[in-house]
């Protein structure tokens, strides 16, 4: 088999529930994680680590060739939804919330972009989403985008 195109794209996603509600307990967010890992390797998109919070995701992943991001997010967050309502993870329908944030990685700082995305519990007992959604925006030279 011969390589055609070649790509090396780290792309740090976010994205909450819908109304950024903490709508997924503890068992919840372990199936929808191990689905995440599943879901992108049928897809043949390699995910190198995720964290689902209680309100929000996060999932560092190696954006192939063949998917924009738009449509790569499209996949992964219609096909989780469809999951956690087929399985009935939470007690009414379950959406995710409109939007999702995309930040480019470098390579040489993948390892610390996964290790902060598999520390988020620590994290968020400091800090909650809409200060870290913000702080993320600023440092990507964004505005306040909280309310989109």
């Amino acid at each position: 088999m011969s390589i055609h195109s070649y790509s090396n794209i780290w792309i740090h996603f976010i994205w909450s529930t819908l109304g950024r509600e903490p709508v997924l307990n503890e068992q919840a967010r372990r199936r929808v994680s191990g689905y995440f890992f599943n879901y992108c390797k049928e897809k043949q998109i390699y995910i190198k680590t995720n964290f689902v919070n209680a309100d929000h995701v996060h999932l560092l992943l190696d954006l192939p060739t063949s998917l924009s991001i738009e449509e790569c997010v499209k996949l992964i967050k219609g096909s989780s939804s469809h999951f956690i309502n087929q399985d009935r993870l939470t007690s009414d329908k379950f959406n995710w919330g409109r939007g999702y944030g995309a930040f480019s990685v470098s390579e040489s700082l993948t390892l610390k972009v996964a290790e902060y995305i598999q520390n988020q519990e620590e994290h968020h007992r400091k800090k909650s989403f809409a200060d870290e959604i913000e702080l993320f925006l600023q440092k990507h030279g964004r505005g306040d985008l909280r309310n989109n």
